[in-house]
């Protein structure tokens, strides 16, 4: 790393994973980029690809932390590469996300993520769009699971998904108890049966790192620790027959 400029700039080394179709072992490549104090790991890596190495292969859109599409993981932390900022780094490593398939150096293929989400049948559509005069009590309770911006950072983070491949996974778990929480005119049962499973809320072992890692907040780990008391509760329902429609 050389010293800072006058300006504050300095130069950190890049190590960037690469692999590409074919290959058969993954490499770290190195690039000495210019830094700022309010440079990101996506700075870095749009000036390698424009600059330095057009081959590069990484996925990023809106640069403010909304779609969710620049989820990689810098210095063994996954992270949205738009908000990471370089900081103090000497050497920033830079690897695609855990626990799904690498397509292309940081790109991994998504499709196991959402496959996973589309069995809750979430509703993005209300029933009714009445605004309430007043805001009900308690509303400052609930977590908005909405927030969820499909990044898969959770499950990169999840030590279950890096050792379980059908485990459903804590972004679809959240989802479905988004449901329960506000149903929007579907039947909160079936979701609560689905995520029943071993391979849903049982499979979970309260590791808590899909909340750490998650940049919007959302607390997938709480969801899971909410939808298990509500599997209980539908069970016990089942059981002595005192209805309640799961």
């Amino acid at each position: 790393m050389t010293a800072p400029a006058s300006d504050g700039r300095r130069t950190a080394r890049f190590r960037v994973h690469r692999r590409k179709a074919g290959d058969t072992a993954s490499r770290y490549d190195e690039f000495e980029v210019a830094v700022g104090p309010n440079t990101t790991v996506l700075d870095g890596l749009v000036e390698i690809r424009r600059d330095k190495d057009p081959s590069l292969t990484l996925r990023h859109s809106c640069f403010h932390a909304s779609c969710g599409t620049c989820g990689m993981r810098v210095n063994g932390q996954e992270g949205l590469a738009c908000v990471t900022k370089v900081g103090e780094a000497a050497e920033v490593t830079v690897e695609p996300m855990a626990n799904l398939p690498i397509v292309s150096d940081l790109v991994v293929a998504m499709e196991p993520f959402y496959e996973c989400l589309d069995p809750v049948d979430r509703p993005l559509i209300r029933n009714s769009e009445t605004v309430p005069s007043e805001l009900p009590d308690g509303i400052d309770a609930y977590t908005r699971y909405e927030d969820c911006i499909e990044c898969g950072i959770c499950l990169s983070a999840c030590p279950i998904a890096g050792s379980d491949p059908l485990y459903v996974g804590p972004a679809a778990i959240a989802a479905a108890w988004r449901v329960v929480e506000e149903p929007r005119g579907l039947a909160a049962g079936p979701v609560v049966r689905l995520m029943d499973d071993e391979q849903a809320v049982w499979r979970c072992h309260v590791a808590w790192e899909c909340s750490e890692a998650c940049p919007s907040g959302v607390d997938p780990a709480g969801a899971i620790a909410r939808m298990r008391r509500a599997a209980i509760a539908a069970r016990a329902r089942r059981l002595f027959g005192s209805g309640g429609g799961a």
